[in-house]
């Protein structure tokens, strides 16, 4: 697939390419299955178009508002509030306790996420593989990467 950030030229005049996403990948994104979005395209949530290969495409601003659609719905019975708004809901994959310590693996949709906390503190919230927690975290820093144009 061509870089979506370049430009074409086309009658001399300039036109942006809009990045958009197969389907598939669409899906991996938002943490759903490939027929979720299509249900979602065939319900008018999502915009389905045909690329130059004849590949059904999201754009990917509509993707970016779903997610943020996705991520902003509160949590039923969640009745804290707080400040820090990375949280990852997943499933406890490994546990590993080393005297006082215990390293605690968390799988979240694609990412994975390891914590390092008291061994107390683990056998108090009962983590154990297969449970489900939900990682937070509050960063005053956070590295955001991309592919190379």
């Amino acid at each position: 697939m061509r870089d979506p950030r370049l430009l074409d030229r086309i009658c001399g005049a300039i036109v942006i390419v809009m990045t958009h996403f197969r389907i598939r990948e669409a899906a991996s994104l938002l943490g759903v299955s490939d027929d979720t979005v299509r249900r979602w395209a065939a319900d008018g949530i999502l915009t389905l178009s045909t690329d130059a290969t004849g590949h059904q495409v999201v754009p990917g601003a509509e993707l970016a508002e779903r997610a943020q659609a996705l991520a902003s719905e509160p949590d039923p019975g969640d009745d804290v509030v707080r400040s820090a708004r990375n949280r990852f809901v997943g499933l406890v994959t490994a546990v590993r306790v080393d005297g006082l310590m215990a390293q605690v693996e968390l799988q979240s949709g694609p990412h994975r996420i390891v914590s390092l906390m008291s061994a107390e503190a683990a056998e108090e919230l009962g983590l154990e593989v297969g449970s489900k927690a939900v990682a937070v975290t509050k960063a005053t820093m956070m590295i955001i990467e991309a592919e190379r144009a």
